[in-house]
């Protein structure tokens, strides 16, 4: 089974397919959680003040923190063949776990980012092997330290399939900040902020979608209803709306 249960192809395929059926529910939740926190940051940055920056960088993780946890129960919720739970209920399952997350996401950055500073590899290999500690905390109520066995747990066995992964998503992304960002400058101070925060809005489904496919994948869970019509009488379809 190990080397089998991720396949790049697919996972960026079903990220794609759930993007676009649930585009309204994602990139709604992700221009309230993250589009606003983003503009404010945006404008702390421009006080030139650490103390409004240090406040802007704890907003930014609360709010990327929450948005990864809805998408995650989102995830779960399409692959159940449900679909039964409403974007507030999304939301309000995820937020019981945001502490667990930040000090996970903490961790996870200083962790992963000595990794790189010393040397590439070490920091690679972390970030390939820390990839789905977010969607076992907020699925499996694990604890943010002991995620971080549980995600290795997960990976072992498919770590380059993982990595690959990762990697074409991390790359979409920042196609898509490279471009909206690009178009920003020629704006000024304020069109460079609007627009970054609905680059940030884009582009934030897609890597948190992949993640969390990644996650159920390498447990083994079907994919179950993702992309496919649901038959009469089964759920209610709430999510889209």
């Amino acid at each position: 089974m190990h080397g089998e249960r991720v396949q790049v192809g697919r996972v960026v395929d079903e990220a794609f397919k759930l993007y676009g059926q649930y585009a309204g529910p994602l990139l709604g939740s992700a221009a309230v959680v993250l589009g606003l926190v983003g503009l404010l940051n945006g404008l702390l940055a421009t006080t030139g003040s650490l103390v409004w920056l240090f406040v802007g960088t704890v907003l930014s993780l609360i709010a990327t923190t929450l948005y990864s946890g809805f998408v995650v129960k989102l995830v779960e919720d399409v692959r159940d063949g449900r679909r039964d739970f409403t974007v507030g209920d999304l939301f309000r399952a995820a937020s019981a776990f945001v502490g667990a997350l930040i000090i996970n996401s903490i961790l996870w950055g200083l962790g992963v980012g000595l990794g790189l500073l010393l040397l590439i590899v070490p920091g690679l290999f972390l970030l390939t092997i820390w990839a789905v500690t977010a969607p076992a905390i907020v699925i499996e109520n694990r604890g943010p330290i002991e995620a971080f066995r549980r995600s290795a747990e997960l990976v072992k066995g498919d770590g380059l399939a993982v990595f690959g992964t990762m990697l074409v998503a991390f790359l979409v992304t920042l196609g898509i900040g490279f471009i909206i960002g690009g178009l920003g400058l020629a704006l000024g101070d304020g069109g460079r902020i609007v627009l970054s925060a609905i680059g940030n809005i884009i582009a934030a489904p897609i890597f948190a979608l992949v993640t969390a496919i990644v996650f159920f994948d390498l447990r083994g869970d079907p994919a179950g209803a993702a992309g496919e019509p649901e038959a009469p009488g089964e759920g209610r379809e709430s999510v889209p709306s």
